[in-house]
């Protein structure tokens, strides 16, 4: 139940629970443009906050120090979701019920075994599901606002890759976590003074001992606070220049000082560290698939039962597994025999990815879920390859997608707050 938990945690969102145990007297806690947060909201936030904490092992801050954490979480949520609907992002129900379902498929369970888990737990179903929505359509936000807009030129590329070349740590990958203290649009020399203190006083408490995943609970206001500030492994090449040149100067266990970008403070530490060869050959993949895609009209058990056959009918009957791609497949593949081209790591969706590298050579998978709907996967054929300069650009480009993707909507989640006409009322007792 603690992987289960884990898993879902982002779908949670923060404050999504079981009922109060109590009766509270609602009111107040924040205006929001013209939307509120109430203090059953809340209430309902630290909860959460503080069961994830303590599944993790986490020692949580001070009940006022969470409240004013989850607070400010709540009014970028609040924020978010009214732009959302304003502009007209919607999540109809069949996608939710979609999305539900395939949670439910990552933690191996059915959807009614998936509930009376959540619900043993003390995670109110509805809500979590209502939660799960609202997540959706802060994705769908994030795409609109941010990502859709980022651009990378040739130039960027061209420099990207030349300054790979003087780089020592070029192909290393960092275990990393995490704290950024926020700095708003236009602030004050003293409210910069006064973020670079918060931020100086997290630094010291890590450094006198104070394990980092309490004190980013207690001080960030990034996303990923409640996880410890967790950022888990990043290639150096997605990382932003900022970090890049600190974890250049540290070894495991580190941690900066508070590094200035447009956000505010960062702080990062480095849990581990780990070199590859940037220019090791890599492992090509060429395989053939069929997929059946789920919707009305076919449901996940159906789908699954069709597969089995097919595979039956493979691996047992002899038939053909392209000419059963032909007949049966989903996928604009179909005609060539569910055949892909060549594939590197990273081409495909994870799912996918992680069925076909457990595959040896003709054999063919079970069912497998991915957001597409389930596929049977064959490979044929593997090979060793250095990247051509064609494939090095290309992963330059999406690298440097990413991270500016990641800094663009930083700086964008700070301008939303910054315009947004916030009143807090918390401490009208």
């Amino acid at each position: 139940m603690r992987k289960l938990i884990l898993i879902v945690a982002a779908a949670t969102a923060l404050f999504a629970g079981a009922a109060p145990a109590v009766t509270l007297v609602d009111r107040i806690v924040a205006v929001v443009n013209k939307d509120v947060v109430t203090y059953s909201e809340l209430n309902e936030a630290v909860g959460m906050a503080e069961r994830q904490l303590r599944r993790q092992g986490t020692p949580a801050p001070e009940r006022a120090v969470l409240e004013r954490q989850m607070l400010e979480r709540l009014i970028l949520d609040k924020a978010q979701l009214q732009l959302a609907r304003e502009t007209g992002i919607r999540i109809d129900e069949l996608q939710l019920d979609r999305a539900v379902e395939r949670i439910a498929q990552s933690n191996n369970m059915t959807l009614a075994d998936f509930r009376r888990a959540l619900e043993g737990d003390g995670v109110a179903f509805d809500a979590w599901r209502n939660e799960v929505r609202q997540q959706m359509i802060l994705t769908r936000l994030r795409e609109r606002e941010v990502e859709n807009r980022v651009q990378v030129s040739d130039t960027e590329v061209d420099l990207f890759l030349e300054q790979l070349k003087n780089r020592p740590d070029e192909g290393a990958e960092y275990n990393l976590a995490h704290i950024l203290v926020r700095v708003p649009e236009g602030a004050s020399p003293e409210r910069i003074r006064q973020a670079r203190s918060r931020a100086e006083q997290a630094v010291a408490e890590v450094r006198s001992g104070a394990p980092f995943a309490r004190v980013a609970a207690a001080y960030s206001d990034a996303p990923d606070a409640l996880q410890g500030g967790a950022l888990g492994w990043r290639n150096h090449e997605r990382l932003p220049e900022l970090f890049a040149d600190a974890l250049a100067k540290m070894k495991p266990g580190d941690i900066s000082e508070p590094l200035r970008s447009p956000a505010g403070f960062h702080i990062v530490q480095l849990v581990e560290r780990r070199g590859t060869d940037a220019q090791a050959p890599v492992v090509q993949t060429r395989l053939r698939h069929i997929l059946i895609r789920t919707n009305e009209a076919v449901s996940e058990a159906e789908a699954r039962r069709k597969l089995l056959d097919l595979r039956e009918r493979i691996v047992s009957g002899g038939a053909d597994f392209a000419e059963l791609a032909r007949a049966n497949s989903d996928d604009g593949t179909a005609a060539r025999g569910g055949e892909l081209d060549w594939v590197y790591p990273g081409d495909t969706v994870p799912e996918f990815e992680r069925a076909y590298q457990e595959l040896k050579v003709a054999e063919v998978s079970q069912p497998v879920r991915t957001p597409f709907g389930y596929h049977l996967i064959q490979v044929l054929e593997r090979r060793s390859s250095d990247l051509s300069p064609e494939r090095k650009r290309l992963q330059a480009r999406q690298a440097l997608r990413e991270r500016k993707a990641d800094e663009a909507y930083q700086e964008w989640l700070r301008q939303l707050r910054d315009q947004t006409y916030v009143e807090l009322r918390l401490d009208e007792r």
